[in-house]
């Protein structure tokens, strides 16, 4: 690759954008900015080379892959064109790749991903289900610590904040390659049909202590709006209230934080159950 005046002269085997003008640019502004239009294209975008080798990794294919074009040449990026067929790669320059992104003053490679919505759920698995969950680095951080603590199947309710916005996807870094993400229409119905025992994080006269529990079974776990957490409704629902004991002032955890600690007490007594 090399220069000449303003303009970069590429690969021809790789398309090339330079105009912010552009339709398919704009096209992706709006899946990173707009819940709406990323819904009605059943598209998601990935920023950074971390994010995007995830998702190669767990088998996903990318719809198209944009690449700084002053950045061609560095290895991160070699990679990145090697996995990729080049009628998907689309070279762009790194002012405009800055311009659209949802990251400040970033170049980072941006891909599209289909968004893997699944369509139904095995309620014979263990499972997270978030109700009103508004904060997108809360719900990226549920994501996370339920795939370390070997649980893949989310459900949420639908006025969560959007699963698959950038915010939501760069805090789970990567954990939506291989979960089973369900947005659920009724909850409560949902929450019905599910045949396992169901713990709810609350602080409630009837709370039992978290250390008290058998978590060996398969078990849902709700969680709820950060400020006024579960609903009365979902809280009737549940088998028990839960509390996590703490040894300081603090009235309560938030809600990522209430969450990994009880999905990795459920991991280390099974971890202990198997020795």
């Amino acid at each position: 690759m090399s220069t000449a005046g303003n303009k970069t002269l590429v690969n021809m085997n790789y398309k090339a954008i330079y105009s912010a003008q552009n339709n398919e640019l704009k096209h992706l502004s709006k899946l990173i900015s707009q819940s709406r239009y990323r819904q009605k294209n059943q598209m998601a975008v990935l920023e950074g080379i971390h994010l995007i080798e995830t998702f190669l990794q767990a088998g996903h294919s990318l719809h198209k892959l944009y690449l700084p074009a002053e950045r061609l040449t560095q290895s991160a990026i070699v990679g990145l064109t090697k996995r990729v067929s080049s009628d998907k790669i689309v070279l762009v320059t790194e002012s405009l790749l800055s311009r659209i992104s949802d990251l400040t003053d970033s170049t980072e490679p941006i891909a599209m991903v289909a968004i893997n919505q699944a369509q139904h759920h095995d309620h014979n698995q263990d499972t997270v289900i978030l109700e009103r969950v508004q904060d997108p680095g809360n719900v990226g951080t549920i994501l996370r610590s339920a795939l370390a603590a070997g649980i893949k199947h989310i459900i949420l309710s639908k006025d969560c904040c959007d699963v698959w916005s950038p915010k939501v996807l760069r805090s789970a870094m990567g954990a939506h390659a291989y979960l089973h993400i369900y947005t659920s229409e009724n909850l409560a119905l949902w929450l019905k049909n599910y045949p396992h025992q169901l713990y709810a994080t609350a602080l409630s006269p009837k709370a039992a202590n978290l250390y008290s529990l058998d978590l060996t079974l398969p078990t849902g776990w709700l969680f709820g709006n950060e400020g006024q957490g579960l609903s009365a409704q979902m809280l009737e629902i549940v088998s028990q209230h839960v509390m996590i004991p703490m040894a300081g002032q603090t009235e309560s955890l938030n809600v990522a934080m209430a969450a990994t600690v009880c999905l990795f007490e459920q991991l280390r007594q099974r971890i202990a159950a198997d020795k």
